[in-house]
């Protein structure tokens, strides 16, 4: 089961704090070129007929291996059988910011990657699309994914009909705590504010995986959510610092103090939660009443890659319901195949079947009713948003 990496809370490269548009702009009043790439001057000559391979590079812990030999990857592997394809599978990307500082001097200059495939956080995923450095997909290649992906995916606002991106997982952003330590229920984000709580509750840290859940607590509609919705939570927040009430501001260090007790309820992402539980049923986790932030990260084939014909199939490959089922059996984020569910129900083993009823991995219809995906910051409003949330967190 895959531990979703620890990512550096240094969060405050120049691109990120000013925002995608407002870092090519910066550029351009530098004498550098604007970044942004027009669609006609997006692809090379594909060689996929004729060069049978591609280059995929993912996060660390992120697919299906073979428990006897981890450097065996069975999905992986049968896809090469089944396409002829082989694949040079990297797992280089252990920081969205990171990744993009090593990959954005290629893309900006309109040169290769050498990369034919790679995965990034969805709201990172935004500014790539934005800056048009990355490739629409050919979707009649792609069936699996015309027919299988998740309805409640497939609209984010910064890619519609997700032509440029394809989640590879996905996953929720909720609250996880201690039942039999707290001794009482936690249905709402303002459960967390309870005097109780005082000093036992911490928050995420980075801005874009922390603003919906709490935005959501107030009541606002994520989907599109205004400037007032955004100060009425940093102000909130502002409040419960002075009183000392948040512990404190956390990247996935959380799980640490979740599970030592120094921490009684937090923020925190579903696929870790299903690993904590697994040694401590006392651990819950919970979609608050006002709903919490449904998450992807995704797959997309870089400008000028030279095998898109070949990464396309394999994007495709994966949303065959039997292999999502496997590649979800084995790394416990929620999936963006609802098909692969069946699947997992009707497997012999007892395990893979009873992960079919986990609504960490397959939300109930009651939870996906409480979940949304928030519209993304737009590249005017991440400057002044950024610098507000991290004074308030300490970054």
């Amino acid at each position: 089961m895959r531990e979703k990496p620890v990512k550096p809370l240094s969060r405050r490269t120049l691109l990120r704090a000013l925002g995608a548009g407002a870092g090519a702009v910066a550029l351009a009043g530098c004498g550098v070129p604007a970044a942004y790439v027009e669609p006609a001057d997006r692809a090379a000559a594909d060689r996929s007929s004729s060069d049978k391979r591609l280059t995929f590079a993912n996060w660390p812990l992120y697919i299906d291996v073979d428990e006897k030999d981890p450097q065996k990857r069975p999905t992986l592997d049968a896809f090469e059988k089944q396409s002829g394809i082989s694949v040079k599978y990297t797992e280089e990307i252990n920081d969205n910011d990171e990744f993009f500082g090593k990959v954005s001097p290629a893309l900006m200059n309109h040169q290769e990657t050498g990369r034919d495939l790679i995965v990034v956080s969805d709201w990172m995923a935004s500014r790539y699309v934005r800056l048009g450095w990355v490739q629409a997909m050919d979707r009649s290649r792609q069936p699996n994914v015309d027919r299988h992906l998740d309805p409640l995916l497939r609209k984010p606002s910064f890619d519609p009909g997700r032509l440029h991106t394809v989640p590879w997982q996905s996953g929720i952003t909720g609250i996880a705590y201690n039942r039999k330590k707290l001794g009482r229920e936690i249905r709402h984000t303002s459960d967390l504010w309870k005097d109780d709580l005082r000093g036992r509750v911490t928050l995420l840290a980075g801005l874009d995986e922390a603003y919906s859940l709490l935005m959501q607590g107030n009541g606002a509609d994520v989907t599109r959510w205004t400037a007032d919705d955004f100060h009425t939570m940093t102000d909130q927040l502002r409040g419960l610092v002075r009183k000392r009430h948040i512990r404190r501001f956390t990247g996935n260090d959380y799980i640490k103090d979740l599970s030592s007790g120094d921490v009684l309820a937090c923020q925190a992402y579903s696929g870790d939660i299903i690993q904590l539980q697994a040694d401590n049923p006392d651990i819950e986790f919970v979609v608050p009443e006002e709903g919490a932030e449904l998450w992807a990260e995704s797959l997309m084939v870089p400008n000028l890659a030279r095998h898109k014909h070949n990464a396309e199939a394999l994007v495709d490959y994966y949303y065959r319901p039997e292999v999502a089922a496997q590649l979800a059996a084995a790394v416990n984020y929620v999936c963006p195949v609802p098909a692969a569910r069946d699947v997992l129900a009707s497997s012999s083993d007892k395990e893979q079947a009873e992960l079919a009823e986990n609504p960490l991995i397959f939300p109930s219809d009651d939870m996906r009713k409480r979940l949304a995906t928030a519209r993304d910051m737009t590249a005017r409003e991440r400057p002044g948003f950024t610098k507000e949330w991290n004074e308030i967190v300490g970054l």
